[in-house]
């Protein structure tokens, strides 16, 4: 999103920023990258632990910055549960030794200061005057309207919970995940006199897979219980997990090509494009975020009714959704609880070494 900011003031700039955000910050660092007069979004870092190296930490966050296309300055705002401190010089911020840090590198990078905040319970103040003075939480207007959010009240975490799902709907999704399961696994046998018919049918959904990809975008928060187990099925064999990601980041054309190139890989050893590689290390042409979107709730809405067995597929494929619509904070949120499911599941860990490194996809710092 790229907006032209209209603030008098700072105490108008620190309203404005929930909205460049999508959420009212706690306990962050929120960078906001400039071109000339026009806001380019906002990033937000945790703010560093006690034993973090604050030279690195800097770095890295000057770095984010300075990858965001056409930026030539940047604010500060720091979100903090910490209160300032009262010296005989005057009252002294909280972080104030990394946002000097930080600002220091900035210039040093060529990059223009356009305000540097310090958000707090008991009010807020500036780290660019001299002697910083408390100003009143009341004196910060409310976030103005933005196309496409609704509500900027929640901090950054807020919205990562799956949905609630009452237990006689995981029920039904799992007794049709085995009864699925039974099916797939015997089709090249005898039908059992005890197979469903509804697995049956399922099972019909997978001899077009990129088919049915596409077709449970058009109801990702309400598929029928078959529908939703053919999905987990399908999510928890990383083949048609992969080419399923790839196709939802693109379209039905890409889709196809993909899921021949993966069995094509899996069955003859033929390389896999690199594009797919490229897509899933956040390489490349930026997605269509409206398909990823939709693709999340998708997700989301899977990983609710899953079988505790079966979850961390779907939770890794919510964690890499919503990394690559800039998202970290949710994606490592389903990472924690895919990982408390199987610490070894291997896209989960390749996910949490690029979070935890801040690697953001790079079509994410190609603002228009």
């Amino acid at each position: 999103m790229t907006t032209v900011l209209k603030a008098a003031g700072s105490a108008e700039f620190l309203g404005l920023v929930p909205a460049l955000a999508g959420f009212t910050p706690r306990q962050s660092i929120m960078l906001v990258p400039f071109a000339s007069s026009r806001a380019r979004g906002a990033m937000r870092i945790d703010l560093p632990r006690d034993a973090v190296e604050v030279e690195e930490f800097v770095d890295a966050a000057v770095g984010l910055v300075s990858r965001v296309s056409k930026t030539d300055a940047v604010a500060v705002v720091i979100y903090t549960d910490e209160p300032p401190q009262y010296t005989r010089d005057g009252m002294v911020l909280p972080h104030t030794v990394v946002v000097e840090d930080l600002l220091a590198v900035a210039m040093d990078s060529g990059l223009r200061i356009v305000d540097a905040l310090c958000v707090m319970a008991s009010g807020w103040s500036s780290y660019l005057d001299d002697e910083p003075a408390l100003g009143s939480l009341d004196d910060i207007p409310g976030a103005p309207p933005v196309p496409g959010i609704a509500d900027v009240s929640g901090d950054q975490a807020d919205g990562a919970e799956l949905p609630q799902v009452d237990l006689a709907e995981k029920e039904r999704v799992g007794r049709a995940l085995h009864d699925l399961t039974e099916v797939v696994d015997h089709e090249r046998a005898p039908r059992s006199a005890r197979e469903n018919p509804q697995a049956i049918n399922a099972s019909l959904l997978l001899d077009d897979l990129p088919l049915f990809f596409e077709t449970v975008l058009e109801r990702p928060e309400n598929l029928p219980p078959f529908a939703s187990a053919a999905l987990l099925w399908c999510m928890n064999r990383p083949t048609f997990r992969d080419a399923a990601l790839v196709q939802w980041a693109t379209d039905l054309p890409t889709g196809v090509g993909i899921l021949d190139a993966q069995l094509a890989f899996t069955h003859h050893g033929t390389a896999v494009p690199p594009e797919l590689g490229q897509i899933f290390i956040g390489q490349g042409d930026a997605p269509d975020a409206d398909r990823l979107r939709l693709a999340l709730t998708l997700a989301r809405n899977v990983a609710a009714r899953a079988p505790r067995a079966y979850r961390a597929a779907p939770l890794t494929v919510a964690a890499w959704l919503s990394w690559a619509l800039g998202r970290s904070t949710h994606a490592a949120h389903y990472l924690e609880a895919a990982s408390e499911i199987d610490p070894e599941y291997s896209l989960a860990q390749l996910l949490s070494t690029l979070i935890s490194a801040a690697v953001l996809p790079e079509w994410t710092f190609r603002r228009g």
